[in-house]
């Protein structure tokens, strides 16, 4: 007899030589399945579901927040007292405030500029309190005073 490949076994056309030219079988019960609808099961399996996503978050850059020194904290607070000031007089004054946005995800975070009016300046309760409005309740939007970065009055 004939040897295979490796040498070691049988060569399959010798051993399958009568069955091996006969046409595939056809069932009676079932229709041929399309190549269409035979696809998906050869696709790609992702066993670890989720992995992606979590390879995606981890790689994600945060920012770490900057620790102002005594000089920028003393600009802040007259920026802020200069504000009051404003609000007192009956004014709603338009400010560009950048500020530090904790990540929900992980260690720190990002530093978000936007214009706003400044309503209050709660000091009481360390907030920057914004005229517009977010949420369900509709209440006013705030911002940390902690987190302030720069306040610039328009």
């Amino acid at each position: 007899m004939a040897k295979g490949i490796t040498g070691k076994e049988a060569d399959p056309r010798m051993v399958y030589g009568d069955i091996i030219d006969l046409p595939a079988p056809k069932s009676k019960k079932h229709p041929a399945m399309s190549l269409y609808d035979r696809a998906p099961q050869f696709a790609p399996f992702a066993a670890l579901t989720g992995y992606d996503d979590m390879i995606q978050e981890e790689a994600r850059l945060t920012d770490e927040r900057i620790e102002m020194g005594e000089d920028a904290l003393n600009q802040l607070n007259l920026a802020l007292q200069e504000i009051a000031g404003r609000i007192q007089a009956g004014e709603q004054p338009r400010c560009s405030l950048t500020y530090f946005v904790p990540d929900p995800m992980k260690a720190g975070g990002a530093y978000v500029t936007r214009t706003e009016e400044v309503r209050r300046v709660d000091l009481a309760a360390g907030k920057l309190i914004l005229c517009r409005k977010e949420g369900y309740g509709d209440e006013y939007a705030t911002v940390d005073l902690h987190q302030l970065l720069e306040v610039t009055q328009e």
